[in-house]
């Protein structure tokens, strides 16, 4: 198996991946909280829903980034050896 399949990408692109939806996740989490500090739950809830999902994508970056780097060095990913 290759450092790059199907869902494509290297270690260090998913890296860059999961770091961008981390800026992403932030910017809505002060939008969110400067809605809510002005008594707009609507849009508050709405930037907090956003940057949840952006936190979920930044997640799922981080853990293909972890099986690139074993199948680049043959060592088994963390969610592995936990037989996730």
């Amino acid at each position: 198996m290759t450092s790059q399949d199907k869902s494509g990408g290297t270690h260090h692109e998913h890296h860059s991946k999961a770091a961008e939806h981390h800026k992403h996740a932030a910017k809505h989490h002060e939008e969110a909280a400067k809605h809510l500090k002005n008594n707009d739950a609507s849009k508050g809830a709405h930037h907090a829903h956003l940057a949840t999902g952006h936190g979920h994508h930044a997640e799922e970056h981080a853990r293909e980034a972890g099986k690139r780097f074993s199948d680049e060095h043959g060592e088994k990913s963390s969610s592995d050896k936990q037989g996730k």
